[in-house]
């Protein structure tokens, strides 16, 4: 397995991983998340990212260079801000292994990368939101040691 930026050659596989997050979101909060094939960001979205530094797409691959799992990150600053510090964070905004392959340590592999790319960046930190709905996610990521920064919640109207 390989773990590197994504580019235009990814974009079939990234599509998949994407309808598959979005049917778990619709599956746990249908009130919420449209079904029926959707992806948080299009073809056209998926290009013009790729070529974008401050939001590094990176894919774990196979020899074949088929996508097994993607991380959708954002350098984010907040300098001359009122009331926060200006440290520079890696926010996650998607990470996903394809559900036929998880349990070979994917997940845990892109995290890593993550990690150390953030590192290598001079990042404070790595931030990301996960879905109570979600719990195999939220497993997941306590399992890689991150810890809850806030909570949002709501109330139904």
């Amino acid at each position: 397995m390989e773990i590197r930026r994504a580019d235009k050659q990814d974009i079939e596989g990234i599509d998949n991983l994407l309808e598959q997050v979005c049917l778990v979101h619709h599956r746990g909060r249908p009130d919420l998340f449209q079904g029926n094939h959707n992806r948080k960001y299009t073809d056209q979205q998926l290009t013009e990212m790729f070529s974008d530094d401050t939001r590094p797409i990176f894919v774990a691959v196979n020899q074949e260079q088929e996508v097994l799992g993607y991380a959708f990150c954002i350098l984010q600053q907040h300098p001359y801000d009122n009331v926060l510090t200006d440290i520079k964070t890696l926010y996650i905004d998607d990470l996903c292994v394809d559900e036929r392959l998880r349990g070979q340590h994917i997940g845990s592999s892109l995290y890593e990368y993550v990690l150390q790319y953030a590192k290598g960046q001079g990042c404070y930190n790595v931030t990301l939101n996960v879905w109570t709905c979600n719990e195999p996610a939220m497993r997941f990521y306590e399992k890689c040691g991150m810890k809850p920064q806030k909570i949002g919640m709501e109330a139904i109207l």
